[in-house]
């Protein structure tokens, strides 16, 4: 078994269900007493968000990249961003690192094209929907991208920051994603990509009439893949 290297804590709520979902899926494939080989750094999410609010991304993007260095000496063969957001310092982050990244967005992007998709509708902290680092990588694995009117990223935002990453779930929330999402689905949307590793906390797959892609998960079991491979 290849050893998973994560950089998480933003949220730790998310980084939690990382953990858990790995060993699950490790024991569901292998079964017995077998758990998940992962080393973690889980870095203070207080730190970075200022950073990230205040778009200091180079300095956000070298304390990501000092976590993988500690995560490659600590054996890891390949590295987990549990987080959509700082995908925006990914190449900084992986600068001089001799393992390489599962990026979640590759990851998001080929099950979207396995399902027969091809426009999709985005949720996500507001710099994943506006900044183009994940809108581009996803359009170019053949993909349209469809984001809500600068209200609705508003709120999505507001309620990732001030409830989601806090362990807050409400139903108004719920209701508010859920009228989002089916506005996205009447502008031409196929499916739904949860592009925040909270959002799960919120929506599940039933909840909507197309189908949503939750990022947490699909790069849960890609990264399943990866460390089980022959």
């Amino acid at each position: 078994m290849r050893c998973i290297g994560i950089v998480g804590g933003m949220s730790w709520e998310s980084t939690a269900h990382y953990y858990r979902a790995l060993n699950q899926g490790v024991k569901a494939r292998l079964g017995g007493y077998h758990s998940a080989r992962l080393v973690l750094h889980s870095v203070d999410f207080a730190e970075l968000e200022a950073l990230q609010r205040e778009g200091r991304w180079g300095e956000a993007g070298a304390a990501l990249q000092a976590a993988v260095r500690g995560l490659e000496a600590a054996g890891a063969d390949f590295v987990l961003l549990a987080a959509n957001t700082m995908h925006k310092v990914a190449d900084q982050m992986m600068a001089g690192a001799g393992i390489p990244l599962l990026h979640i967005a590759d990851v998001t992007a080929a099950a979207i094209r396995r399902a027969g998709l091809g426009t999709v509708g985005l949720l996500a902290t507001r710099y994943t929907m506006e900044q183009a680092f994940y809108v581009d990588r996803l359009a170019s694995r053949g993909l349209r991208v469809l984001v809500p009117g600068p209200a609705d990223r508003a709120e999505v935002h507001r309620v990732i920051f001030e409830e989601l990453v806090l362990g807050e779930v409400r139903p108004a929330s719920k209701a508010r994603f859920l009228e989002v999402s089916e506005g996205l689905v009447r502008a031409g949307a196929e499916g739904i990509v949860a592009g925040c590793t909270e959002i799960g906390m919120l929506l599940g797959p039933g909840d909507l009439a197309v189908p949503l892609f939750d990022t947490a998960e699909l790069h849960v079991e890609a990264a399943l893949d990866r460390a089980l491979e022959p």
